[in-house]
């Protein structure tokens, strides 16, 4: 399934299913069974995934996907945990040794925006940005302590991501990478989630990212050096992951800031990262 957060012109964001050209509102059409709430919805675990599908099977009607506003799948998460130097290839283009632990850093939930929605950020405070194509993983029940041959079992399912990393903050003073990667809309999600029985492999889809349609990155996650599996393994045994919330897996070759020249976001440009099986994310840039 490709579970979505949806606007239709109400106040609060709704609970949808992608079929074709529609939506199917889980809630409505479960009449009150599901929650029109993601967080919610992903707390059932498997039987609130069982009760969608069912619902899905059957429909026969739903919102056009013109009509409706899609939003980030996943709005607040209780953290947002990212992996750094996780791909072979773009160790390479860096020139560092190969890691023998996987780095690791938050984003903030508050940096979260969905799709086509603007990255925004001052050039008072960066004109290094940078974009970064990343496979999402959205934990879908209480992990601690997983082991790895079990953690596929606490996958809710993927999302594109845009790791968007104000470079000059991040290194030029000091490596400050929360700051860098933090700033409000530098954590572009979507277009949607997709349920992990969709995506029998995560460690060998390919991951493009794309600038004004231009290919920038343009790799395979069988490049990873930390796999899905491992890295909940790793994470888990140190906190608890709870549903909703994201690991963000590394980007691979073709970042901006090892180009020669490097290649910075700048107003006007639209930015899109696309993940095998997961639709194509897009966000157009603001210069504020």
């Amino acid at each position: 399934m490709k579970l979505v957060n949806y606007s239709s012109g109400r106040n609060r964001p709704q609970l949808g299913v992608i079929l074709g050209d529609r939506i199917i509102n889980l809630h409505e059409s479960s009449h009150g069974q599901l929650p029109d709430d993601m967080h919610q919805f992903l707390e059932l675990g498997d039987p609130g995934m069982t009760t969608a599908r069912g619902i899905v099977s059957s429909a026969t009607d739903g919102d056009s996907l013109d009509s409706v506003e899609l939003m980030s799948p996943i709005c607040k998460p209780s953290k947002i945990v990212a992996i750094g130097l996780n791909y072979l290839d773009h160790v390479k283009e860096i020139g560092v040794p190969i890691p023998e632990i996987a780095t690791t850093f938050c984003k903030f939930p508050s940096s979260i925006i969905g799709p086509n929605d603007e990255i925004c950020w001052s050039n008072q405070i960066t004109q290094k940005v940078d974009y970064e194509a990343e496979l999402a993983i959205v934990i879908g029940k209480t992990a601690r302590n997983v082991a790895e041959v079990d953690a596929f079992d606490y996958i809710a399912g993927y999302m594109n991501c845009n790791d968007v990393t104000a470079r000059d903050l991040q290194f030029d003073l000091g490596d400050q990478w929360i700051r860098g990667k933090s700033l409000d809309s530098f954590c572009p999600l979507g277009p949607w989630l997709v349920t992990r029985d969709e995506i029998p492999d995560p460690n060998n889809l390919s991951i493009k990212s794309l600038l004004n349609g231009r290919l920038m990155q343009d790799s395979n996650t069988s490049e990873q050096i930390f796999k899905v599996a491992f890295l909940i393994e790793y994470l888990s045994a140190a906190f608890t992951l709870l549903p909703g919330d994201i690991i963000i897996t590394g980007t691979p070759s073709g970042v901006g800031a090892f180009r020669k020249p490097p290649v910075w976001l700048k107003q006007g440009d639209t930015i899109s990262v696309e993940v095998e099986g997961l639709g194509r994310l897009n966000n157009p840039c603001v210069e504020l």
